[in-house]
């Protein structure tokens, strides 16, 4: 007889972290009033408002990217990468240093679990720093030139605000370009906590600037006509109009946007640890992933036994309390986003797909969506289709492998791949054919600093992360 585990709780402290009534925007080195109104940023999982947050309007990006045009003139883009990398170092060691902090504050003000907070994302950010850290003197050897582009502006999503800002940031910081950030209106508070780190590694004024806002904002950054780079981390919609926006003019434009990765799984893939790999792939961060696993692609012979073991894992997931150590699921960033997950479920069960959610108890506040599973699934599902960034898995099977080839590909998206086989000649002639930027073998949602991340298609254009991350950031060695 299988007894499930009881868990008492295990609540991380909040007294570590001091959030402020209200906040500025982030301006030359320093914290300013904003000239437009203001909007609130609440806990997802208890739908308490955290804070109040300046937005800001043409006029503050203006002042933001005029005093990040005369860091880069007068300071910036002047000083020997060696210089510049003892600031990004300086930024690494204080995100290690404040690391529990800027953990805790990301978890309240995104929803996440505590651990994955702790564990993941703020380790993956001061890694992102130490690395590029260690490219700015060496560009020269990097193949794509050592002149900067100038003013970068960025615009990043509310899934992994802190990390997303990390991506962004520290290749432009270290190929000598300055930078106006403007993170996701709902989880505005790390990139706000990332501007007092800056001031404590005593970064020179206008090197980075942080800008809060919603569309308006995003879009006065990409349309100000002396920013010279575009880069944005977000969906496919928004990718496009930012693409449109800046058609014709001189600017440099990078898009990570978004995804409808399939996990593959054959009937020779180790069943248990491809069953850990599906739930990490669609259940981690609430699902909140662009790269996400959400469509699984299972061998017919193996379907049964893979979902029975997937049904019985999700069983175990413990949903709740983002700052409960034991927490594996936590709450959906927003309302609108929880609107958009439960639209489209119910989308799965109208078209006949059949759903499975994992029983577990939802807190009575706060933006719950209990882990769930659509079985039945055919390719012509708004479900197999649609993104829904959120914990929902769409299953389907395969006989062959050129078949599972061909509904992983049947996709507008195409930025990540996941494929489970104990054959390595299969894994290397499946990741050939995947068209996908990201295809990872016998694991799923494996980031590191050192290797490019991007996509194809509908999923964007460009790459981050890696010796390749350095080439949006640089004009080129023929220039």
């Amino acid at each position: 007889m299988s007894r499930t585990l009881e868990y008492a709780p295990a609540p991380e402290s909040r007294a570590i972290v001091d959030i402020k009534p209200s906040y500025g925007l982030f301006v030359n080195g320093e914290f300013v009033d904003g000239t437009g109104t203001s909007f609130k940023t609440v806990n997802p999982a208890t739908e308490e408002v955290l804070a109040e947050v300046a937005e800001a309007s043409e006029a503050d990006v203006d002042n933001a990217v005029r005093a990040a045009r005369r860091a880069y003139d007068r300071v910036w883009s002047r000083m020997p990468g060696a210089e510049r990398a003892k600031y990004l170092y300086r930024i690494a060691r204080i995100i290690q240093e404040r690391g529990r902090e800027l953990a805790v504050l990301e978890s309240i003000d995104n929803g996440k679990p505590i651990g994955e907070a702790r564990d993941v994302d703020v380790p993956t950010v001061a890694a992102h720093f130490f690395y590029y850290a260690g490219w700015a003197d060496k560009l020269k050897y990097a193949g794509y030139g050592t002149t900067p582009l100038g003013v970068a502006g960025q615009v990043i999503p509310w899934n992994f605000p802190l990390l997303m800002l990390a991506w962004k940031i520290a290749p432009a910081l270290a190929c000598g370009n300055t930078v106006v950030l403007k993170p996701a209106e709902t989880t505005p508070l790390t990139a706000l906590l990332f501007a007092e780190i800056c001031q404590q590694a005593d970064l020179p004024p206008g090197v980075v600037n942080i800008v809060t806002g919603a569309g308006d904002t995003g879009r006065a950054i990409v349309s100000h006509p002396d920013v010279d780079k575009v880069a944005f981390t977000g969906s496919t919609e928004v990718g496009k109009a930012i693409a449109r926006a800046v058609a014709g003019s001189q600017k440099r434009v990078t898009l990570e946007l978004g995804g409808k990765a399939a996990n593959i799984v054959f009937d020779d893939a180790p069943i248990d640890q491809a069953v850990e790999g599906i739930v990490n792939g669609i259940f981690f961060n609430q699902g909140h992933v662009c790269c996400a696993g959400s469509r699984l692609l299972v061998q017919e012979s193996v379907a049964d036994e893979v979902m029975a073991r997937l049904k019985r894992r999700m069983a175990t997931l413990r949903v709740g309390d983002p700052l409960d150590k034991n927490t594996d699921v936590g709450a959906i960033n927003s309302a609108e986003q929880l609107a958009k997950i439960r639209e489209l479920s119910e989308v799965g069960e109208a078209e006949g797909a059949e759903r499975w959610s994992a029983p577990c108890d939802l807190p009575a506040n706060g933006y719950w969506f209990a882990p769930t599973v659509f079985t039945g699934v055919s390719q012509a599902h708004r479900i197999a289709r649609e993104e829904i960034f959120g914990p929902v898995l769409s299953v389907l099977t395969f006989r062959t492998p050129a078949e599972a080839v061909e509904k992983a590909n049947n996709t507008p998206f195409g930025l990540s791949a996941g494929v489970w086989t104990d054959k390595g000649s299969r894994i290397l002639s499946m990741a050939n054919r995947l068209r996908a930027g990201v295809v990872w073998a016998n694991t799923f949602n494996k980031f590191d600093p050192t290797s490019p991340f991007g996509g194809y298609k509908e999923s964007g254009y460009g790459r981050e992360g890696g010796r390749h991350g350095l080439e949006a950031y640089l004009k080129g060695a023929d220039q």
